[in-house]
């Protein structure tokens, strides 16, 4: 073979890999917070090559306390986001029309954590006690339940001071809040890790006092699913996410060393991030991506009971569809 001969048939390689590559439709997925095993699917979903089956190429951008994906996506910087219902729907209220295209978590793993000796043994005694709340739309489940436990979160000796919580659990171990906000699969053991012991404490799981709400759904903007070719390239990326997320319920310890691959700051650690795969195959396991309506309606019906500081005003008009999910489920 003469020098010319190869140089064209090695072009011709180049150019057919550079074809490849180019032929692969981007996706840019907004996660709500950093790198764990809260979003396992995804990276399993990637490094396993469901994407790619797909012929999707997804550039999974992890979140931080300083990124509300909401304004990401509202600012064009992804085309599909996880986000909490309560949050997308307050922010669809606000005019950004956001809408939910699939529901891998099942759900809620909201908690509060207190301290058993600051003598909160149930709801009713709440009063009077400084409370720890997440804000950046994390505040409103727990405004929900105030609200339904009719207890003004203003201070004062009938109410409950709320406590600006950072996203550590300091305030419960220097005792400066009798409570805290917790997820199940994350704050709840960095509280254990502390070196506090299980029964020092008492949770109430939002879930258990029937005031939960929606987690980590999927949400685009309502205007691009009008595109044919967009709401395509989500059928597509919703079944090859709905496939890593049941690969990550499987197999929870790989997915976990999936996302500590995939860790680039190199903070988890192996200990947390395979417990917390364990503690999030119980919220997502039920679930085949579809939105469930009732659920739907449960988290709507908790958002609007808030006396006169409702969540959301009305009820939404299509904040959710199935359109996705049916395609991706035939």
């Amino acid at each position: 073979m003469n020098e010319k001969l190869a140089s064209l048939l090695a072009a011709g390689v180049f150019s057919l890999a550079a074809f490849h590559a180019n032929a692969a439709d981007k996706v840019a997925l907004q996660l709500k917070w950093v790198t764990q095993a809260q979003f396992a699917g995804y990276y399993v979903a990637k490094d396993k090559g469901f994407y790619e089956e797909e012929g999707l190429d997804v550039d999974i951008k992890p979140g931080g306390p300083d990124i509300a994906p909401a304004q990401v996506i509202a600012g064009g910087g992804a085309d599909v986001i996880v986000d909490w219902m309560p949050s997308a729907l307050a922010t669809r209220e606000k005019g950004v029309p956001l809408v939910n295209i699939a529901q891998p978590f099942k759900h809620s793993g909201m908690m509060l954590t207190c301290l058993k000796e600051s003598g909160v043994t149930s709801p009713d005694n709440f009063k009077g006690k400084t409370l720890g709340v997440w804000f950046f739309g994390n505040e409103y489940p727990f405004l929900s339940w105030m609200s339904h436990l009719k207890i003004p979160t203003d201070g004062g000796p009938e109410g409950v001071t709320v406590l600006k919580q950072g996203f550590n659990v300091d305030p419960l171990i220097q005792k400066q809040a009798a409570c805290i906000s917790t997820m199940t699969y994350n704050e709840y053991w960095q509280v254990i890790d502390a070196g506090i012991k299980p029964e020092d404490l008492v949770t109430f799981k939002y879930e258990d006092q029937g005031v939960a709400t929606l987690e980590d759904g999927l949400y685009v903007l309502e205007d691009k699913l009008k595109d044919p070719a967009f709401k395509e390239r989500m059928v597509k990326f919703v079944r090859a996410s709905m496939k890593g997320w049941k690969y990550a319920e499987e197999n929870p310890d790989e997915a976990a060393d999936i996302v500590l691959e995939n860790d680039s700051t190199g903070a988890q650690t192996e200990k947390h991030q395979k417990r917390m795969m364990g503690e999030i195959a119980k919220l997502t396991a039920g679930s085949n991506g579809a939105l469930d309506e009732a659920d739907y309606k449960r988290t709507v019906q908790s958002l609007l009971a808030g006396g006169s500081d409702p969540v959301i005003s009305k009820e939404p008009e299509g904040a959710w569809t199935h359109e996705v999910t049916d395609q991706a489920l035939k």
